[in-house]
């Protein structure tokens, strides 16, 4: 009798253990990608493909995170926050993100949306990402003096408000230490050039790496 129950315990802690080994890849893959919705500061704008901050992204999750992430860039020059919530429902139905980077709002800015506005479109993706499980790091914007200090403040509550409301990561200012740098601006004033990047990813990582 003694026997046959330690054959039998043996029995069920190799039946554990086999169980165990085949469902470790399923876990390890279940885990869903890291996807990017922004625009042509995400989107390698007139710089060689592959430079840009977010394939340094994809190279260092690759080589600092045990199981890593995919990373998918949604990111499309010109994009606004009007643009990117018409694109999110279907992205989050077909990537099912584990973590949804937003950076936006640059556009609206420059095309004259009201805060207000900005501020809808971004709160409608964070809610559309919480349904979907993802958790949101929003990479926050600041725009030149001239649009005035009102329009400047407001700006910077938004990000600030909707990270609070919602439990999101936040970037106050993804374009820190880059922005009106000689060499790490393109002629036009407004992107980053490719020495820009690696400050870039500099400027996003402590907030990301929590999430992932």
């Amino acid at each position: 009798m003694r026997f046959e129950t330690g054959s039998m315990r043996r029995r069920l802690a190799c039946a554990l253990l086999l169980a165990g080994s085949l469902l470790a890849p399923v876990l390890a893959c279940a885990r869903g990608p890291v996807l990017v919705l922004g625009d042509s500061l995400s989107a390698e704008h007139n710089i060689p493909a592959g430079s840009g901050w977010v394939s340094l992204l994809e190279r260092r999750i690759a080589a600092e995170v045990a199981s890593p992430p995919k990373v998918v860039n949604a990111s499309i020059s010109g994009e606004t926050t009007a643009g990117a919530l018409v694109r999110l429902p279907a992205l989050l139905e077909k990537h099912r993100p584990s973590v949804l980077l937003i950076e936006l709002g640059g556009n609206d800015a420059l095309r004259g949306l009201s805060p207000a506005q900005l501020r809808g479109n971004l709160e409608r993706m964070l809610v559309l990402a919480d349904d979907a499980g993802a958790k949101v790091l929003l990479l926050g914007i600041d725009v030149p003096p001239n649009y005035g200090p009102a329009y400047r403040e407001r700006l910077r509550r938004s990000y600030a408000e909707l990270s609070a409301a919602h439990a999101a990561g936040l970037v106050p200012f993804f374009l820190e230490g880059v922005a009106l740098q000689p060499g790490l601006m393109q002629a036009d004033g407004l992107h980053p050039t490719a020495k820009a990047q690696p400050r870039l990813l500099e400027n996003v990582w402590p907030a990301l790496e929590p999430l992932l």
